[in-house]
C-alpha cells in the first residue's frame, strides 16, 4: 500500500476498501463493530441498524459530499447530499425520518450561492416529509477548503432489514435505471466539456416512491438493496459476490445505459459500469418474484428498470462478476481501481 494518501484511496474502488480495512476494520474488535442483533461495519453495508425493540431497527447513514462542479445538469451539491442520504436509508429497508447536516464553507463564498444549496437540500427533505432536526455549520480560511462540504447523517425506520450479504444462489439482478448518469455528467464537465442539459444530465433523485412501495411488498423477496454511487455498478456487484462467494453473470445487452452515456464514456475512455449512479437502485431478488418487482417499478414510473443477470453457485469463478456478451463471451467485470472520477458525490 501507498505511504501517502491518494486521489483513488476515496474513489470508492478497491484502494478505499483496502485503507478501509488497514486503519479501521482490522482494528475495531468484533464486540464493538455493532450493537447486538443489530449492523454495523462487520457487514459493508449502506448504513448502520441498531435494534429498538418490537422488531423494530434505528437505521443510520452517514455520509459527506463533495462535488465539482457544485451545480450541475440534474442538480447540485445540496440535493445530492439529501437524496445521498435518504437513498442510503431507503437501501436498509428504513423509511427515512430525518435528518442532520454538518456544512463547511470556504471564507469569501457567496452568501446568494449558500442560500441556493440549502433550499435544494431543504426542498427535497420537505418534499419527502423528512425532519430537518440538527446540525453543524463552520467556515474555513480562504483558500484551506474548496468551496464547499456538506456532511449528512439519515435516520431512519425498518421493521424488516435489507442487508447486502444476504444475496443468494439464483436471486435476479435488477436495476431500476439507466447506468452512469451522474458519473458521464460529472466527468464530461470536470474535462471542460460543455454539454446540453438535456443531452446529458446527473440522475439525482430520491427513491422514496420507489423503494417504499417495494418495502412494504417485497421486503421478504429482496436479498440485497444499494444505490450504486462511487465505483458505479461494478463495486456494488462485486461487493456482493464476495461477501455471498457466488458468480453474479450480467447480461450487457440488458443492461440499461443511455446513447449519450455511452457515448461520453467513451470519449473519455471509462467503462460506464464504473461511473456513478444518485438516483439507481440495485437489488438482489428471489426470481419467483423479480418480474413482478420490475412490473412494480414501471407502474411507479421506474420504465427503465429491468433484470440484467443472475447469482450462481460456481467453484471456478466464487466472488467474480462476469459479463456475458450478445455472441455468449464472457468477461470478468474487475472492482474499480485507480482515480476514476475525484469529487464526485
Amino acid at each position: 500500500m501507498n505511504d501517502k494518501i491518494t486521489l483513488a484511496h476515496g474513489a470508492g474502488g478497491r484502494e478505499m476498501e483496502e485503507i478501509l480495512q488497514k486503519l479501521i476494520f482490522s482494528k475495531v474488535e468484533n464486540r464493538l463493530k455493532k450493537i447486538r442483533g443489530g449492523v454495523g461495519i462487520d457487514i459493508p453495508d449502506d448504513g448502520a441498524a441498531i435494534p429498538i425493540g418490537e422488531g423494530k431497527y434505528l437505521v443510520v447513514s452517514q455520509d459527506t459530499y463533495t462535488v465539482k462542479p457544485i451545480f450541475f445538469p440534474g442538480g447540485d451539491i445540496g440535493k445530492l447530499a439529501a437524496c445521498g442520504s435518504i437513498n442510503d436509508v431507503l437501501m436498509m429497508g428504513a423509511r427515512p425520518m430525518a435528518m442532520l447536516d454538518g456544512i463547511l464553507v470556504e471564507e469569501g463564498f457567496s452568501i446568494n450561492t449558500l442560500q441556493k444549496i440549502i433550499d435544494s437540500y431543504l426542498t427535497i427533505l420537505r418534499e419527502n416529509n423528512i425532519a430537518t432536526i440538527g446540525g453543524d455549520f463552520k467556515v474555513m480560511p480562504k483558500g484551506e477548503i474548496d468551496q464547499i462540504v456538506i456532511s449528512t447523517v439519515g435516520i431512519g425506520i425498518a421493521e424488516k432489514l435489507i442487508i447486502d450479504n444476504n444475496v443468494k444462489e439464483g436471486d435476479k439482478i435488477i436495476v431500476t435505471g439507466s447506468i452512469g448518469d451522474h458519473g458521464a455528467t460529472i466527468m464530461a464537465l470536470q474535462h471542460g466539456i460543455e454539454i446540453e442539459s438535456e443531452e446529458l444530465r446527473s440522475d439525482v433523485q430520491p427513491l422514496t416512491k420507489l423503494m417504499l412501495p417495494l418495502i412494504e411488498r417485497y421486503s421478504n423477496q429482496i436479498h440485497a438493496a444499494r444505490d450504486p454511487t462511487r465505483g458505479g455498478l461494478a463495486m456494488t456487484l462485486n461487493d456482493w459476490a464476495n461477501m455471498s462467494e457466488t458468480v453474479i453473470i450480467l447480461e450487457s445487452d440488458k443492461i440499461p445505459i443511455k446513447p449519450q452515456v455511452q457515448a461520453y464514456s467513451e470519449m473519455l475512455g471509462i467503462d460506464p459500469l464504473y461511473l456513478a449512479n444518485e438516483g439507481v437502485a440495485v437489488l438482489a431478488a428471489d426470481p419467483s418474484i423479480a418480474e413482478e418487482i420490475v412490473s412494480q417499478a414501471h407502474k411507479l414510473g421506474y420504465s427503465e428498470a429491468t433484470i440484467i443477470g443472475e447469482v450462481k453457485k460456481s467453484e471456478k469463478y466464487p466472488g467474480f462478476v462476469l459479463i456475458k456478451s450478445e455472441v455468449g463471451g464472457l468477461r470478468i467485470l474487475e472492482p474499480p481501481m485507480g482515480e476514476i472520477i475525484p469529487r464526485i458525490c
